[in-house]
């Protein structure tokens, strides 16, 4: 039983694309040159930076411009990247108040209460957000525990005002 050197050549070519087939891992095609994962080298320009207080001075500025929708959009990356910022949730919950989402604004301010809850300005802006529900009645109550707690506080006089105007006049 002798092989003709074709055949010999034939297997040893088979067994040399085996042998070269089976030396690749896809684990291996996922490591960098380093050693860390290849994934570090791809492109993420798309990748956003944000320094510390970007995104909130940005949703404020909209805020007070009015532009609660973009303000709405801007607190809400703000409440991701930064989750434990209570600047960016009584921005978002705000803002989601402006725009009528107070379901959004609801969670917000359960999330603000573990962090600044008993505070005025947490009953002040949970009142405001009552008002603007129509809650008359729950809005006041917010706004006198937020008075309680600092009767100096000028926006919360503002509110106690405003609640009281809107008892004297129609609503239209």
């Amino acid at each position: 039983m002798e092989m003709s050197r074709t055949k010999i050549g034939g297997v040893a070519v088979l067994a040399g694309v085996l042998l070269l087939a089976g030396c690749q891992s896809d684990a291996l095609d996922d490591v960098a040159a380093f050693g860390d994962s290849a994934k570090t080298l791809n492109d993420d320009s798309s990748v956003a930076f944000y320094k510390d207080d970007e995104l909130v001075t940005t949703g404020k500025l909209q805020f007070q411009e009015k532009n609660y929708g973009k303000s709405y959009a801007i607190y809400k990356r703000a409440v991701d990247v930064f989750p434990r910022d209570p600047a960016a949730w009584l921005g978002f919950a705000a803002s989601s108040d402006m725009i009528g989402r107070f379901d959004t604004s609801d969670r917000a301010y359960a999330q603000l209460s573990k962090m600044i809850g008993g505070t005025a300005v947490y009953y002040n802006n949970i009142g405001y957000s009552h008002l603007l529900r129509g809650d008359l009645p729950g809005a006041r109550t917010y706004f006198l525990k937020a008075y309680e707690i600092d009767p100096s506080n000028e926006t919360t006089a503002r509110n106690l005002e405003l609640m009281k105007n809107s008892v004297k006049y129609a609503q239209r």
